[in-house]
């Protein structure tokens, strides 16, 4: 019997009963914080069973194609679990998306209901249903300009929450991907992925008991994943509008916050703005961090000041959040190309480096991570060559390029389309990155090809002074000696800041744009 097949008596638990069982046992304990509102486990049941019957009045039920734009608010976890109980389909808008790709999202996804947060989006809500015919659209606060959750859940008695008639085959989501090398693309999730993700989660990171998650990266996106696996460890989540160093910290010691999840970038700032130091945030047990590369000195950094709270995540819309991690014992100060590593792949996946012709690569040469497992997606939605290419070979080509050392750990060296081939020798932008970041005087960077006669690709950093110290020439010259004249740039330029993807990633189709053909192809 195959497990889709499976009734109740083997069925797998799914997301919703999770959801339904940590409420119950949550009880009065507090599971959502926000400002100066805490909501319990219990209350938080009874607004998801409101919100859920209000779907329901409206036909919206397993497989109906909802999406959310909102900030960061509690309303947007109280929706996820509407999603969860009632089996309708998710997909989130990133709050800092364009007009364009926002619309291109829905008409892609064919949404018919967009959730909105009238306190930052409601012109945006209305300009989004001007170009997309029939779009319903519901507040998740109360505006004199829509419908809204709050209001019409009002009208309903709490029930007991139940699960919805799904399978692990049944979709569950479809996230969309950053864009940054073209249009979106929907990744479908299914429940059987999700809680896949889920399982992962309570046994590869740490998750203690009575976890204090503090919500500051986007819930559109990793934020969302901390809801499940913090109510199970009985937790509550600690929810702030965004990332801001000195709200993060205030935030840490007002609600003794113990775990939360940073970008590099955010990692950065928090850092560079302030001088907090362990002993200032005691309570604060883990930062995960992922989403991109972490500069191995800025890391050393972070250590130095808040002490072994570092655990790094790796993977991709396409097989979420953690196909290899890097745990705080295995940041090892001592050991510094351990600094540069993603970890090692967790045991829920089959995960390999393979070549151009799917074949395994020698130990210590460069290849493409490929995944396999419950994690990976089921397909890009109305993509089927895409879909085709990526899992061909049945192996999802993630598109990084990596190395392992004796032990299994993996570095990531680049992104297979952006690798750099300058005179038929390939460069790695991660490798040419970690080496210009090492100097004391650099606070980020950023490494890309730019057309060049002689060369075909010649290696270009842009650079973030922390001081007009340091100069183009020795940053040219740390490269040479370090890895050679082929990975050497041939130019630097300094700049205010580097442009971040919506998903706080460099943005490196930005980086280029100058300097190559806006319709052409990006190779020389």
């Amino acid at each position: 019997m195959t497990t889709k097949d499976q009734g109740p008596l083997h069925g797998p638990a799914l997301s919703a009963d999770l959801l339904i069982r940590a409420l119950a046992l949550g009880g009065d304990r507090p599971a959502i914080v926000e400002g100066g509102r805490t909501w319990s486990a219990a209350a938080v049941a009874d607004e998801i069973s409101r919100y859920a019957q209000v779907y329901e009045h409206w036909g919206i039920g397993v497989g109906a194609p909802t999406a959310t734009l909102s900030g960061n608010r509690a309303e947007v976890l109280v929706q996820l679990g509407a999603n969860m109980v009632t089996g309708a389909r998710s997909t989130a808008l990133h709050p800092m998306g364009s007009l364009d790709d926002q619309a291109y999202v829905l008409e892609d996804a064919g949404i018919d209901t967009l959730f909105y947060d009238p306190a930052s989006f409601e012109d945006r809500a209305f300009e989004l249903q001007a170009r997309v015919p029939g779009l319903r659209l519901v507040a998740l606060a109360p505006t004199p300009d829509a419908e809204d959750l709050q209001t019409l859940g009002s009208a309903f008695g709490s029930r007991r929450l139940r699960r919805p008639a799904v399978g692990p085959d049944t979709i569950y989501q479809v996230a969309y991907t950053g864009g940054t090398t073209g249009r979106p693309k929907g990744v479908v999730g299914t429940c059987g992925s999700q809680v896949a993700l889920t399982n992962i989660l309570l046994t590869e990171w740490d998750w203690r008991p009575g976890v204090r998650f503090l919500c500051c990266t986007p819930l559109s996106h990793a934020g969302r994943t901390a809801f499940l696996p913090t109510l199970l460890r009985g937790g509550a989540l600690v929810v702030v509008p965004g990332f801001d160093p000195d709200r993060v910290l205030d935030a840490i010691t007002r609600h003794s916050v113990t775990t939360t999840i940073l970008v590099p970038t955010m990692i950065y700032r928090l850092l560079d703005e302030t001088k907090v130091t362990a002993a200032e945030i005691p309570t604060l047990e883990r930062i995960f961090y992922g989403a991109s590369a972490i500069a191995p000195t800025r890391l050393a950094e972070g250590m130095d000041r808040l002490g072994p709270v570092f655990f790094q995540f790796y993977g991709q819309a396409e097989c979420p959040m953690t196909v290899a991690v890097l745990r705080p014992d295995e940041h090892r100060l001592d050991h510094p190309d351990r600094l540069a590593s993603c970890g090692r792949p967790v045991p829920w996946l089959d995960v390999a480096l393979l070549d151009d012709d799917g074949r395994e690569v020698p130990s210590g040469q460069p290849g493409e991570i490929c995944v396999r497992g419950p994690l990976v997606m089921q397909g890009y939605l109305n993509q089927p060559e895409q879909t085709a290419e990526t899992l061909r070979g049945g192996w999802l080509h993630t598109g990084d390029v990596a190395r392992a050392d004796e032990d299994g750990y993996l570095t990531i060296v680049d992104r297979k389309r952006d690798v750099i081939i300058s005179g038929g020798f390939n460069v790695f932008s991660r490798e040419v990155e970690d080496v210009i970041a090492s100097h004391p005087e650099v606070a980020a960077v950023a490494v890309i090809g730019v057309p060049d006669a002689r060369w075909g690709e010649a290696v270009k950093a842009v650079v973030v002074r922390r001081s007009g110290a340091v100069t183009e020439a020795e940053l040219i010259a740390l490269v040479r000696d370090r890895k050679g004249a082929v990975s050497a740039p041939k130019s630097v330029d300094f700049v205010a800041a580097i442009p971040l993807s919506p998903l706080g990633k460099p943005d490196r189709k930005a980086l280029r744009a100058p300097f190559w053909p806006a319709d052409g192809r990006q190779v020389n």
